[in-house]
């Protein structure tokens, strides 16, 4: 018989079930990881809108944004209204401890939010640069290309913290008090100031054949976009989590190093996403200013695949 217990009130069952093709894990280790390290992962998630990516037996892993019916009362939930597909959505809200293990027992286990919260969702509180290095790239790459990064916001008096994304790539974020348009244009703005100082290195270009080999500076994740929180485990083999790293332990680490496994006793009694995210910042007016010039990628990608098809037809 599968194993079973409760928490918090919360019931957890089949506990001993594989928890993904790869994951080298059981549902039992989701449960007991993220209950570890919920004292970090709720601060991150509290009062935002919240996707998950749940993995069920014998079903692709998915994405939910939508609170099911069958979700408990006292799961909160924020109605949010997405222009794309002209409906209400209602996020869940993911405050407590027994959200958090409700969510593990639903088998969620990516936990990407906005980047703000729901009480003001024009007013991001982070921008975010998404850095994804090319098909078969050295982790190195994406080193670098961060440390691009990170000159291009000192350039512009700006600090930010680094977390590994859980895959492949890197996460910059940089606390900020902005509205969406202001920090979009700033987001933009940024990528291409670090691409600028190495073409060899990273690219802005959003359309993957285009890239020529470099990394992608993803400088898209704004107007309610969402990230993986920090401490957030991946559907990827081996069961990563995206964790933070000082810029300066770069060089010395693997995206592999961080999992479900590792993560709480690398952690102990610390919190490094917190210690190292610097306080707000205003953005520079010539950052907002060169940003509002420079096109939205993916609506550029949007017309040059329209004109491609265009030309393919004809």
């Amino acid at each position: 018989m599968a194993a079973a217990e409760e928490r918090d009130g919360v019931p957890l069952t089949n506990l001993d079930q594989p928890l993904f093709d790869g994951a080298d894990a059981v549902k039992r280790d989701l449960v007991d990881y993220l209950d570890a390290v919920r004292d970090r992962l709720l601060p991150v998630l509290t009062g935002r809108p919240l996707s998950v990516v749940r993995a069920l037996r014998g079903q692709e892993p998915f994405m939910q944004k939508n609170v099911p019916k069958h979700a408990p009362d006292w799961v909160r939930t924020t109605p949010v209204w997405a222009e794309a597909s002209r409906r209400r959505i209602d996020y869940a809200l993911c405050d407590d401890r027994r959200t958090l293990l409700w969510f593990a027992n639903q088998r969620a286990v990516e936990y990407h939010t906005t980047l703000s919260r729901a009480d003001d969702g024009h007013r991001p509180d982070h921008l975010v640069l998404d850095l994804d290095p090319p098909e078969g790239a050295d982790f190195a790459a994406v080193v670098a290309a961060a440390r691009l990064v990170r000159r291009a916001l000192a350039d512009a008096g700006l600090t930010g913290a680094v977390k590994t994304s859980g895959a492949k790539g890197l996460h910059v974020f940089v606390p900020i008090s902005a509205g969406d348009d202001d920090a979009a244009a700033a987001t933009r703005a940024l990528a291409a100031r670090a691409a600028r100082l190495d073409p060899t290195t990273a690219t802005t270009a959003y359309l993957r054949e285009e890239r020529g080999g470099k990394v992608f500076l993803d400088s898209t994740r704004a107007h309610g976009a969402t990230v993986v929180a920090a401490y957030s485990p991946r559907v990827r083999p081996g069961a990563p989590v995206s964790f933070p790293v000082p810029w300066d332990e770069l060089d010395d680490i693997s995206p592999r190093d961080f999992t479900i496994r590792t993560a709480p006793a690398l952690l102990a009694d610390a919190d490094p996403w917190a210690a190292q995210l610097p306080a707000p910042q205003a953005l520079p007016e010539d950052l907002v200013a060169e940003g509002r010039d420079i096109p939205v990628a993916r609506v550029v990608a949007m017309h040059e695949g329209k004109r491609r098809a265009r030309e393919r037809r004809s």
